[in-house]
């Protein structure tokens, strides 16, 4: 009978939510019901996630919730066998489920609240959000449920004197303390039982009327969230449909209501851990942008506008996101690094909203920062975004022989598409020539587009300006269909990213190789030999493009290997590298003087003692040699000690070269 309102208040507080995100537009998210089972159990049930971030925080939260979701089943078994009359627990099942296993996780449970109440109030990460009452409470009350529940167990099974008691080891050490402090009559123990049984009850179940109204209630949210999560690649962008757009239909997103329904469970879904905080590099180095907050700040407007109940009254029109929840300046720091996606652990996608609200205001409102206007205007006006160059795209070749043109050649089996980011930078197209000598060393077929090469439309999309993208990507798909490519090469990985997994979109399906990818397999199949031992110690900095976006990290470490050399990882890597600061446009926005992030990594790097810092990635390695002179200046050194260069640079230093056009084509250092 008591239970009746606590599930009617709880159904009413998970039907509001609900109701709020069928505000959002429809999108697909669940198709491939294995898949995402699969994704479900490993990160919803056995929480790899959680585990995999942050050891201690993943130890006490699964301690938690496995002990209250195995002692709800015990409870929903007591209330079918007790209430319902139907007998479950006896045998075995009673003696090894409902006692031992039971007891052992509730103590579990216990260990998992009160390391989580030193973890919040003594150790205070600085990614957690302090001063907030109801934090403070839920743990609490767990606790009080959990202690409440040994105590009613203990007294049960010492005033009964349980002759089954030994396979209740916690509750039987709890009602012998309680004896052993005074409560030892029966009549006291069956006093005390009522009492502490009626007060666990009610306790249970205002906790449980309580869920849907707390951020409690991201035990469902965030495995809603993580069910329906995005199955492709995590870095890909959706295009929007500009000739079926409704009137009054914006580009981008304006409003809360332009989000899709998943994004909006995304904003109820958090739960507020602060990894994302913690692995952000605009956050680290001072930038005003705080991807928990870009969420949660969001989650606070939508409350606030659409209400927490059926009748709560809209306040008034809705209001830009930008502006009312998220300032300008933090929508414009993001690197779109996916530091932050890779770090949730309930998969919630803060860049692909970012980037929407880029979309909204660069294509509706012509509203985004001078500098990033000017390399959007230099790509509609030159096709490239380097200002100030004089280079074309034919230069870096003007002297290897062996480097054809597709016009010229007709078709090749490779397309080595070079990229603005070297074509226009003398000191990067040093990469391009490193390039080209491997492959002709290795005997590929290949050519490049000279000057019918054009942007890949990258940065364009990243600022948010997807009317430009979608013209380069019509123009790039174009032209590899006539000329009949099948085959791309490139040193470039948001080139990379960008043709592999969203070209397709506009009807480009080409197999798109990076250059570590193609080197590590000329290596396997010895088409090409190095020398060992030319380098000392090198450590490697991820391209996020090439890592996280696309999940390499073997290859070019690989290729370190090959060389012979010692290789020092630095302190953030792989999947948890620290960004170089140029994605999503930012290489052509000004930094505030202080808030560089080239020069943080640049300081991880010579941490490591190393004397190169090899990257896969022209802006990359552009970006860390900018920070290794800043970090040499700022030590008193004339000259940087260590070196950035480009995986092909260090490859092409060593290759064993046998053919008269290669040797004379060179490398320069």
């Amino acid at each position: 009978v008591t239970f009746v309102p606590v599930v009617l208040a709880f159904a009413f507080g998970a039907w509001s939510l609900v109701r709020r995100w069928r505000r959002g537009k429809p999108v697909q998210r669940t198709d491939n019901w294995r898949e995402r089972l699969d994704g479900f159990f490993r990160d919803a049930v056995a929480q790899e996630q959680i585990r995999k971030g942050d050891r201690r925080a993943g130890f006490f939260h699964v301690l938690i919730s496995w002990g209250f979701v195995v002692l709800f089943i015990g409870t929903t078994v007591v209330f079918i066998h007790a209430d319902l009359r139907i007998p479950l627990m006896q045998g075995w099942f009673y003696l090894v489920f409902q006692s031992l296993v039971l007891d052992l996780l509730g103590l579990g449970a216990i260990v998992g609240l009160l390391i989580a109440l030193w973890n919040r109030y003594v150790i205070r990460p600085r990614r957690l959000t302090h001063g907030v009452w109801s934090d403070g409470f839920i743990l609490v009350s767990l606790l009080v449920i959990m202690v409440t529940g040994f105590l009613v167990e203990g007294l049960r099974i010492v005033a009964t004197q349980d002759p089954w008691a030994a396979w209740s080891p916690v509750g039987t050490a709890t009602g012998r303390l309680l004896a052993a402090a005074g409560l030892s009559g029966f009549d006291a123990q069956l006093a005390a039982h009522r009492f502490l049984w009626w007060f666990h009850m009610a306790v249970s179940f205002v906790f449980i009327g309580y869920i849907p109204f707390s951020k409690m209630m991201h035990m469902f949210t965030s495995p809603a969230a993580i069910f329906t999560r995005n199955l492709g690649n995590k870095g890909k962008l959706e295009p929007i449909d500009m000739e079926s757009m409704e009137e009054g239909q914006v580009l981008g997103v304006r409003t809360l209501t332009d989000f899709t329904w998943k994004d909006l469970l995304d904003l109820d879904a958090c739960t507020e851990c602060g990894r994302c905080q913690a692995v952000c590099p605009a956050f680290a180095v001072g930038k005003p942008l705080n991807p928990k907050y870009i969420i949660l700040n969001m989650q606070e407007q939508m409350t606030a506008e659409m209400g927490r109940f059926p009748w709560d009254k809209p306040a008034g029109e809705a209001r830009p996101i930008v502006g009312t929840s998220i300032e300008p300046e933090a929508l414009w720091s993001c690197t779109t690094c996916l530091a932050c996606v890779e770090a949730c652990p309930v998969e919630i996608e803060h860049v692909r909203k970012i980037v929407d609200l880029r979309r909204y205001l660069v294509m509706e409102e012509a509203d985004f920062p001078e500098t990033a206007q000017a390399a959007v205007q230099d790509l509609e006006d030159r096709g490239h975004q380097f200002r100030g160059s004089d280079a074309s795209r034919s230069d870096w070749y003007a002297d290897l022989p062996y480097v054809r043109e597709l016009a010229e050649a007709g078709q090749a089996e490779y397309l080595f598409f070079v990229g603005d980011a070297i074509a226009f930078n003398q000191r990067t197209q040093n990469i391009a020539r490193a390039m080209a000598k491997i492959m002709h060393e290795a005997g590929l077929d290949f050519a490049v587009l000279g000057e019918e090469e054009t942007n890949s439309g990258d940065v364009a999309r990243r600022i948010g300006n997807e009317y430009l993208y979608e013209m380069f990507a019509r123009q790039n798909i174009e032209t590899f269909q006539r000329y009949g490519v099948k085959k791309i090469v490139t040193t470039d990985p948001h080139v990379f990213h960008t043709f592999k997994n969203e070209y397709p979109d506009f009807g480009g399906e080409f197999e798109v190789i990076h250059h570590s990818q193609l080197i590590q397999q000329l290596l396997d199949e010895g088409r090409i030999q190095v020398e060992k031992g030319r380098f000392d110690r090198v450590t490697y900095h991820d391209p996020c493009y090439l890592g996280r976006h696309n999940g390499e990290y073997d290859a070019p470490r690989f290729v370190v290997d090959a060389l012979g050399a010692q290789r020092i990882e630095m302190e953030r890597s792989r999947e948890r590298a620290f960004c170089c600061g140029a994605g999503g446009g930012r290489y052509f926005m000004d930094d505030a003087p202080g808030q560089r992030i080239n020069v943080a990594r640049a300081q991880e790097a010579a941490a490591t003692g190393a004397d190169t810092v090899c990257t896969a990635c022209p802006f990359c390695m552009l970006m860390l040699e900018d920070g290794l002179a800043t970090v040499a200046s700022e030590t008193g050194e004339t000259e940087p000690r260590v070196v950035a260069k480009d995986l092909a640079e260090l490859v092409a230093e060593a290759l064993i070269v046998e053919s008269e056009e290669a040797q004379a084509g060179g490398v320069s250092a």
